[in-house]
């Protein structure tokens, strides 16, 4: 079997060669999407058609065109984008959700001879479309219930003793994440270590993947972060904000937790003035970053390249754009 070395080198799928996809993965305000236009810009500039593919969980629903940073129409520069606003904000797209409409839009994307670039910072997302999906059983409500309502440190030293390989790899504050490895095991009877040896669907044995991994400096990711929540406000981020507190969603759905939904809430609701809410907004932007940072320099393989710099300038540009074959 063949693959395709080369972004732009002709591919023949019913041949049995291996489509290329392009991933341009990084921390928010990282500048991925930009880096991802530029390479789009580039191979067709070769002759070969490229259309980006979001892989961002916030830049999938419609709702949030402002706080999530979803690319303007200038900031597509000419370059057909796929799955951005794809879902309305009622309906909740988990990674499973995402992976099986990235993995359809990939193949139409190959179908029509064109290179799917794929950006975004969930890696969540990411291993759920390479690696396939683990096929945990349906929790008992009951279970879930239960867990649900225990204080963190109460399921984490739960976590501890019936899944301490799980729990030796979480944070101890990160509720979510223990909260499912403790509803798992309490469920199925496995933790979740067993479930993913177990994975499926996965598209990365049927790519050529081309991948590059965006580290930025951090104190000038921060400075970009606090910047672009600033930016955000100016662009009218509360009126967003306010029209999803008027469509009176679920709290607990992803697109009411998303960064800088509860903060702006905040303040529409009086808990808090304005300039607290854009503090609050921030800070959790900033720390959202610090975990995709952390999140991408140690769990993708060993041989991705990371790619590390200063300042988001043409000289970055051109460093990242070199990183991929052809």
């Amino acid at each position: 079997m063949s693959t395709a070395n080369f972004l732009d080198a002709p591919y023949d799928i019913s041949a049995g060669d291996r489509p290329p996809l392009a991933l341009i993965a990084g921390p928010t305000a990282s500048g991925k999407s930009d880096c991802a236009v530029a390479l789009a810009q580039e191979l067709e500039r070769r002759g070969r058609r490229a259309v980006v593919v979001n892989a961002d969980s916030s830049q999938v629903y419609a709702d949030l065109t402002i706080l999530s940073a979803r690319p303007t129409e200038e900031d597509m520069g000419g370059i057909e984008h796929r799955l951005f606003g794809a879902w309305d904000g009622a309906q909740s797209c988990s990674a499973a959700d995402w992976a099986r409409a990235a993995a359809s839009t990939i193949a139409d994307i190959h179908n029509h001879d064109a290179v799917p670039i794929l950006v975004g910072g969930t890696g969540l997302y990411i291993r759920t479309l390479l690696d396939g999906i683990a096929p945990v059983p349906p929790i008992d409500p009951t279970v879930r219930e239960g867990v649900r309502t225990l204080p963190v440190a109460e399921a984490y030293a739960a976590l501890q003793q019936e899944d301490p390989e799980r729990a030796s790899r979480l944070a101890p504050a990160d509720t979510t994440r223990i909260a499912r490895a403790l509803e798992v095991i309490r469920s199925t009877g496995h933790g979740l270590a067993y479930w993913q040896q177990k994975t499926s669907g996965g598209i990365g044995d049927a790519v050529a993947l081309h991948p590059a991994i965006l580290l930025p400096e951090r104190k000038w990711l921060y400075a970009r972060c606090n910047l672009r929540f600033e930016r955000m406000i100016q662009r009218g981020a509360l009126a967003e904000v306010e029209a999803l507190v008027t469509r009176a969603l679920d709290p607990d759905l992803p697109v009411m937790r998303a960064i800088g939904v509860p903060e702006l809430r905040g303040a529409i609701q009086g808990e808090c003035d304005l300039e607290a809410a854009i503090t609050r907004g921030a800070q959790a932007t900033r720390n959202y970053a610090k975990r995709q940072f952390t999140w991408l320099r140690h769990q993708p393989p060993a041989h991705w390249p990371r790619l590390e710099f200063e300042n988001y300038n043409s000289t970055a540009v051109n460093d990242i754009l070199l990183r991929f074959p052809g």
